[in-house]
């Protein structure tokens, strides 16, 4: 379930190489292992996407392909993690992380309304960037380090049950051979 799945919701490769702002990593990325999907490949891609989510840049595409063409994690898997930020999902995030950075410095929360605008950034983000930064590192990390978690215990979860299904079912091949040759 976990590989169909991670498959299912990955991008396709070819659409991947002929992103214009991954052709910087050229030949990279035709490299099999990027493409490869298994328990590590996956848990480290899905690290890298959590993770690359929560640092406020664009184009945080381009970083986790950069750390997953590093790592040799999945690279369809890290490219679509990170897209868990999202306009919708941006507000919610970063106003979490500012907290968490707000209260990690135990300083006041400064009231704020986000804009998406060049004179709140140099306005307001002025006044919050030491909290928001830091509550975005730290959000970072516990979300990879989760993320990584998750997946490892998932797809071995998912592994012992495959293994345990093959094993009933040998079990009722055996009893239906045993049983034929009694009758006989």
């Amino acid at each position: 379930m976990p590989r169909k799945f991670l498959k299912k919701i990955s991008p396709d490769h070819k659409k991947i190489k002929e992103n214009r702002f991954l052709s910087i990593f050229g030949n990279w990325l035709h490299e099999p292992q990027l493409w490869h999907l298994n328990r590590y490949s996956a848990s480290m891609a899905i690290a890298i996407g959590l993770f690359c989510a929560f640092i406020p840049v664009p184009f945080q595409m381009v970083i986790a392909a950069a750390l997953a063409i590093m790592l040799k994690a999945n690279l369809p898997v890290a490219v679509a993690t990170c897209w868990v930020t999202n306009p919708i999902t941006i507000p919610p995030m970063f106003y979490f992380a500012y907290k968490v950075g707000a209260w990690t410095l135990g300083t006041p929360e400064s009231p704020f309304e986000f804009q998406l605008s060049m004179e709140w950034l140099q306005n307001e983000l002025v006044l919050i960037w030491k909290p928001f930064l830091l509550g975005c590192l730290i959000c970072s990390i516990v979300a990879s380090i989760l993320g990584y978690f998750s997946i490892q215990l998932a797809w071995r979860y998912h592994v012992v049950m495959a293994w345990r299904a093959r094993k009933e079912r040998w079990k009722e091949k055996l009893k239906e051979k045993l049983h034929i040759g009694e009758d006989d």
